[in-house]
């Protein structure tokens, strides 16, 4: 019986198996994680109108990328994939990446497909800092919902989601529904690939660093995906505002000295009215 491979998981295996023994073999398994999410992000790039919006992407407060999530052959049809997850500061810096796993029951995505990329868009602080305390569930830790697409994409009428959750499988690309899955910090990767134990604090403020290219490209690869605003603050921007027309110039004062003169008499010769 065969079994679907999708390009980017056997890429990253190749990757893997022609990595070095020991701790560079554990910090080329991380960088292959980097180098996948980065991949997927720079194919949704390549067709806008399958993107997430960049007006959401300039609200963000964090972005993860999960590429060949798993369909697993559980009673229940759970779903299983670990990526990576930056957060961005108040002064619209991206962090370096946090290594993460996801798990959850099963959610909508083409029927038959064996794997699909999931995207993760946090549009509050909360959110992030609620991943930052342990796991966090979709619906229950946080609200979520199926992101908009496209260009022009916004936000179902009143849904106001604190993450926005997206999918692709087999080259399609659409917001997905993913409540009751549950996202959480990679322990074992984290150690891996900052050489110890850290905190999803200690990487988010900077104090685990790293000065890997796979890091750089990934947050690269992030930033690309916002408007030229979207360095400012996160949380602060939304769809571009509609244009109002400028105001008329007011009409300039009367220049010094004026001299203002009677209107000529219509009936000249005639009696005064």
């Amino acid at each position: 019986m065969s079994h679907f491979v999708p390009p980017r998981a056997l890429l990253l295996s190749l990757i893997v198996l022609l990595s070095p023994c020991g701790a560079a073999f554990a910090q080329t398994r991380e960088d292959a994680r980097l180098i996948v999410a980065t991949q997927v992000l720079e194919e949704l790039r390549a067709v806008p109108e399958q993107n997430v919006p960049t007006w959401l992407m300039d609200r963000a407060y964090g972005v993860a990328v999960i590429p060949d999530v798993i369909k697993g052959a559980f009673m229940f049809g759970g779903r299983h994939g670990n990526g990576v997850l930056v957060s961005r500061d108040a002064a619209g810096r991206f962090s370096n990446p946090v290594f993460i796993s996801l798990t959850g029951g099963s959610f909508g995505w083409q029927i038959g497909a064996q794997a699909a990329d999931v995207v993760l868009i946090f549009a509050t602080r909360r959110s992030l800092d609620n991943f930052s305390r342990g796991q966090i569930t979709l619906g229950v830790s946080a609200s979520v919902a199926a992101g908009p697409v496209g260009r022009s994409g916004e936000a179902a009428a009143g849904v106001q989601a604190e993450i926005y959750s997206y999918s692709r499988a087999r080259g399609l690309f659409a917001g997905v529904a993913l409540d009751g899955t549950a996202i959480y910090f990679d322990r074992k990767a984290n150690r891996s690939f900052y050489g110890g134990d850290v905190t999803t604090e200690e990487i988010f403020s900077g104090a685990a660093k790293t000065n890997g290219e796979p890091a750089r490209r990934f947050i690269a690869a992030v930033a690309a995906g916002m408007s030229p605003a979207g360095a400012t603050p996160p949380g602060v921007l939304g769809p571009p505002p509609v244009a109002t027309p400028a105001p008329a110039p007011s009409p300039a004062p009367p220049a010094e000295g004026a001299k203002s003169f009677p209107l000529a008499d219509p009936k000249p010769g005639g009696e005064p009215h």
